[in-house]
């Protein structure tokens, strides 16, 4: 079942395997099958390396602009400082993790991080969820983030 939203931040000109490396890693025993959306804020949506992870595995790319994001207060979160630099906003990838699940499950209950920002050769990733069942039970679940 499709129940992980991939938030994505990138430098300029990451390449597609950079993307899917970073992916991969952040999913752990995850698998791309479980993905139902890739976001990123609307300022990278057209990285040619964004785009063409998400062509190969089939998976729309969601654009959130900065004032989504910068509406959203995530805690514990280490704010960017390339992020607020060059976009200004503290963070991309766990706000747009975030956004994507809240999107995709409307009804669910509230979308939470599953695994928050990593980062691996210039690709941050996080990994929402709004199906919390199964979610491995021996993960350290104290770092999560809700989304109302």
């Amino acid at each position: 079942m499709k129940t992980l939203s991939v938030g994505i931040g990138c430098r300029l000109h990451c390449s597609a395997e950079q993307i899917d490396t970073a992916v991969r890693a952040a999913l752990g025993h995850h698998t791309l099958d479980e993905i139902s959306a890739i976001a990123t804020i609307d300022v990278k949506a057209q990285e040619a390396g964004l785009l063409e992870f998400c062509a190969r595995h089939a998976l729309p790319l969601q654009r959130f602009s900065r004032e989504q994001i910068a509406a959203l207060t995530i805690a514990d979160a280490e704010p960017s400082t390339a992020a607020r630099e060059h976009l200004g906003v503290d963070g991309v990838c766990e706000p747009c993790a975030l956004l994507a699940a809240a999107a995709a499950q409307p009804n669910a209950p509230d979308a939470r991080l599953i695994v928050r920002k990593t980062v691996l050769d210039s690709v941050t990733v996080a990994i929402a969820s709004t199906a919390h069942a199964g979610i491995d039970p021996t993960h350290d679940d104290s770092d999560e983030q809700d989304l109302p």
